[in-house]
C-alpha cells in the first residue's frame, strides 16, 4: 500500500519514508508514525510524517 491517503496513515503504523535529503535517490528510511504533518487528505507525493525517531519525510510505503 503506498502513501497517497491520510486516511490510511495512523500514529503507531509502521511504514518506509523517503527524507527531503534522498529524494533524489529515493533510499527509504522505515520507522513507525509519531505525527501526521499533512492537513490535506491525500498528496501525489506522498503524506509527510515524523517518525518516533524524529526523522521527517513523506510515506511510500506501509508496512503494516
Amino acid at each position: 500500500m503506498d502513501g497517497n491517503r491520510r486516511s490510511d496513515i495512523i500514529a503507531g503504523l509502521r511504514v518506509s519514508i523517503v527524507l527531503k535529503k534522498d529524494q533524489r535517490t529515493g533510499k527509504l528510511t522505515d520507522g513507525i508514525v509519531r505525527d501526521i504533518l499533512t492537513s490535506s487528505p491525500a498528496h501525489p507525493h506522498g503524506i509527510k510524517v515524523r517518525l518516533e525517531s524524529g526523522e521527517v519525510g513523506r510515506v511510500k510505503i506501509i508496512l503494516d
